[in-house]
């Protein structure tokens, strides 16, 4: 077939194209490469300065570089969780690249790169020659500065953030005119004057593509062959090196074809250039030819998905920081594009080591899914007086696929919904620490003695909330049927008795209970206010793991809260430090108040009657937290830890109404455990395995004031009615219990006597026994002196028994002793015995 001829037309705009390039490219030569001559010989002198008050510079913007989020193991070493990027770029230096990959870019792309001033006039001159044969734009004979140039330029129009007005941009830098090319050509020879060949030359290789969505030397020389950019060998800078020329036609990842079309650019273009340049020997030559394309590929970490030791959902939690927070940009697509093209280096507080340990436990007694109920389970570890989040483990693998399997999701249960998707749970018992703070705080004690006991129905209308009062019956029940009954506060929080602390909300005011919690940094998970109605001293707020160890670990740290923080420092690719949120550590609660709560929180786990008494790790370190258990057994918690590290276990329906409690949970490793005990598994292998390794000190006895309750002398209550004693028992401090009836000389029904006697001292809230006259008693009448018929009828009634003895000078028939003489009896059951005198 014939080929068809140009036209007329096209011939002729061919030619004065040629023309009017070829005179221009020399003027700029000329004009512009002062004190640098572009190429010798070339040009007249008249033309300089024509385009001397035209723009000619063009400075490399900072590239779009890859995001990269570490934890961090105990020796200080840092692990590589995830990678963020538009384009996967790591800038390097010019010593971080192999000579072979230099040596074979300039002599196949720019042979004369090191003598020329920007633009090769001889090659230009023979490229438009043969664009004039062929009627069009066929080759641009561009040097490596005219390359880099159009890179420069194609990179801001991919940063340009309206779709537009990037388009149109991108079209511009890489359209094949004439105009363009000028345009190349003045900006490289102005480049040229600003920055050393060296510094072009490591430029380019830092922005060229090489495929897909792999930018620069280093992060090709890691993907495609898992080296660094300095490390490679020269086949493999070859090979990278041909790549450029077509980026997705030579890439090495895809299938056979690419790789053969790679090895005969790389033999017949790159190294046979080299050998004609002399940076290679023909032995070298030679071998690199024989030596096949092997690409080992080496995928980036990109995205949370793959981070290890299911660090997914924390790396997660650090992504949803940087995009939520305006330190790192006004507006949320400036925070994202910050993220992925900033080469932020992200050093979280993770500890690997901790991190491993937690993952490793919630998944061996934890299985990802359950035939029984949609399972969930978390581990969260958080660094009192510093509010570093330095675990945050799930039962589930990290995807943000949207056909993800079911052993994974994106939701990160530990966190609150803005940072994760999860709205929270109810946090049952764990809650009533914060009643227990505000009793501290209102001048109550540990000791302090309250009724627990079930079966108490109470009258909403008696309790002050911040919503005012509310009405009808609140009638509670001891979380597994405990009787409770009348104890001490700490002995009711230890075994988490529900009513006793009913009760003590009844003293208090709700409003204050949710400012303790809210002053430690609790909050709903979904952003909605904290309740404050009856029920909610029990944990019906639904709330983020991590903000329960937070606010915990605030108490511990002698009531010093920190706000959890998960980014110890961020550095951007010019190593320059950037801005990251700071934990606030404000004195939420007195030192005092909070020893005091530490000290109940330690009996929960360290006295043999406390809740969690069996996952006391027993290892000489000081232990202390709180159980929780939601109605039905929905959700089951333990929160607490040690002063170096506290931690939430949490285990429970993510959806769904199955008790947790009345399953068997077979766990990967554990065989199958019950389902109410496996979050005090959890916490306690966690520590006895890793936590306990950080040390913790001892917790500190609190003052008397706060630890032992409040005596009071009990008041006389004795011819009281029962109603009366108890009252005024009531108004002492103390809770008046009938004591039932006692033989009395007292009218039946008014009050005998109690136990303890009045006067004793004794603890406020404690019980006194009340017991009243049966009437049965009365006072036996003194008879002595009397004759026998007087004494006889002051005694009727009486059961009488008489004996007489001789005493002298006595008066015969008269009563000279009796027994019992006086006091109280019962006529009933009472003998008198009288003696009288004997006569003679």
């Amino acid at each position: 077939m014939q080929t068809p001829r140009a036209s007329p037309h096209g011939t002729l705009g061919a030619l004065l194209g040629l023309i009017t390039v070829s005179v221009i490219a020399g003027i700029l030569v000329t004009a512009m490469a002062a004190p640098v001559i572009a190429v010798t010989g070339t040009a007249a002198t008249s033309t300089i300065g024509i385009f001397e008050n035209l723009p000619d510079y063009i400075k490399p913007d900072a590239l779009s570089q890859t995001s990269s989020v570490y934890g961090k193991n105990q020796d200080g070493s840092e692990v590589l969780l995830a990678s963020f990027f538009e384009q996967n770029r790591q800038s390097v230096g010019w010593n971080d690249i192999s000579q072979y990959v230099k040596d074979a870019l300039v002599s196949t792309e720019d042979p004369r790169f090191y003598e020329h001033g920007g633009v090769d006039v001889q090659s230009t001159t023979r490229a438009l020659m043969g664009n004039f044969i062929s009627g069009g734009i066929e080759s641009g004979a561009s040097t490596i500065s005219q390359q880099y140039v159009k890179n420069i330029l194609v990179q801001r129009a991919e940063a340009i953030a309206d779709p537009e007005q990037e388009k149109a941009a991108y079209a511009d830098a890489t359209a094949q005119t004439f105009d363009r090319k000028l345009k190349e050509m003045k900006l490289s020879i102005g480049l040229e004057k600003e920055y050393s060949k060296d510094d072009i030359l490591l430029g380019y290789l830092n922005i060229s593509l090489f495929g897909g969505r792999i930018y620069g030397i280093q992060a090709a020389a890691e993907y495609y062959f898992g080296v660094s950019a300095k490390d490679l060998t020269l086949p493999q800078a070859a090979s990278l090196i041909a790549t450029v020329n077509e980026p997705e036609r030579l890439r090495i990842d895809l299938d056979q074809q690419h790789i053969d079309d790679n090895k005969a650019r790389r033999d017949l273009d790159v190294l046979a250039s080299m050998l004609k340049q002399h940076t290679i020997t023909q032995q070298q030559h030679d071998d690199a030819v024989a030596t096949p394309v092997e690409p080992h590929i080496t995928p980036p970490s990109t995205g949370c998905q793959t981070a290890v030791d299911g660090a997914g959902f924390f790396c997660d939690y650090v992504k949803k920081i940087i995009e939520q927070d305006p330190l790192f940009g006004d507006t949320p697509e400036a925070r994202e594009h910050a993220l992925n093209t900033g080469g932020y280096q992200i050093h979280t507080t993770l500890d690997m080591n901790l991190q491993k340990s937690a993952d490793d436990t919630v998944k061996y007694y934890m299985p990802y899914t359950d035939d029984d109920l949609d399972l969930g389970s978390v581990m969260v570890t958080v660094e009192p007086g510093t509010g570093r989040v330095v675990a945050m483990a799930q039962n589930k693998n990290f995807s943000e696929s949207s056909d993800a399997p079911a052993d994974a999701t994106s939701v990160n249960y530990s966190t609150d919904q803005n940072y994760g998707g999860s709205t929270g749970f109810q946090t049952g018992s764990t809650y009533k620490l914060f009643t227990l703070v505000n009793w501290l705080q209102t001048g109550h004690s540990l000791g302090d003695i309250v009724n627990g006991s079930n079966g108490q129905k109470f009258d909403k209308s008696k309790f002050r909330n911040c919503d005012g009062n509310d009405y009808g019956t609140y009638a509670p029940q001891n979380d597994a049927g405990e009787a409770g009954g009348r104890n001490d506060v700490l002995t009711q929080f230890e075994e988490s008795v529900n009513n006793a602390f009913i009760v003590m909300s009844e003293q208090l005011d709700a409003c204050d209970i949710r400012n303790v919690a809210e002053s430690l940094g609790v909050h709903r998970a979904d952003g909605d206010p904290l309740k404050d109605n009856v029920a909610a001293v029990l944990g019906t707020n639904e709330i983020a793991p991590l903000t329960m160890a937070a606010a915990f670990a605030g108490v511990i740290n002698h009531g010093m809260f920190c706000t959890p923080i998960a980014i110890d420092g961020i550095v951007d690719s010019s190593g320059a430090g950037v801005e990251v949120p700071k934990s606030n550590c404000t004195q939420a609660i007195d030192p005092k108040v909070a020893v005091a709560a530490s000290y109940a929180m330690r009996g929960v786990v360290e006295s043999s009657a406390g809740t969690a008494s069996y996952g006391n790790p027993g290892d000489g370190i000081d232990h202390g937290g709180k159980t929780g258990t939601t109605d039905n057994e929905e959700s089951l918690w333990l929160v607490g830890g040690t002063t170096k590290l506290v931690t939430a276990s949490w285990a429970g329906n993510v959806s769904g109404h199955v008790s947790l409690r009345n399953t068997t949970i077979d766990g990967p490793g554990s065989g199958g455990v019950s389902g109410g005990k496996s979050r005090v598994y959890m916490w306690h292998d966690f520590y006895v395995n890793t936590a306990d390794a950080y040390g913790g000190d001892d917790f500190a006895t609190p003052d008397q004031n706060l630890r032992v309750g409040q005596s009071a002398a009990v008041p006389d209550v004795s011819g009281l009615s029962l109603g009366g004693a108890q009252a005024k028992l009531s108004d002492a401090g103390f809770n008046g219990v009938d004591g039932g009836q006692v033989p009395s000389d007292r009218p039946a029904g008014q009050v005998a006597s109690t136990n303890p006697p009045a006067g004793s001292g004794l603890v406020k809230g404690s019980d006194v026994s009340v017991q009243t006259s049966d009437g049965s008693l009365t006072s036996v009448p003194n008879v002595i002196g009397k004759p026998i018929s007087a004494a006889l009828a002051a005694l009727s009634g009486w059961h009488v028994a008489q004996t007489t003895s001789a005493v002298p000078n006595c008066v015969p028939n008269t009563v000279i002793a009796e027994s019992p003489s006086d006091g109280v009896a019962s006529p009933a059951s009472t003998v008198v015995t009288l003696t009288l005198c004997a006569a003679g």
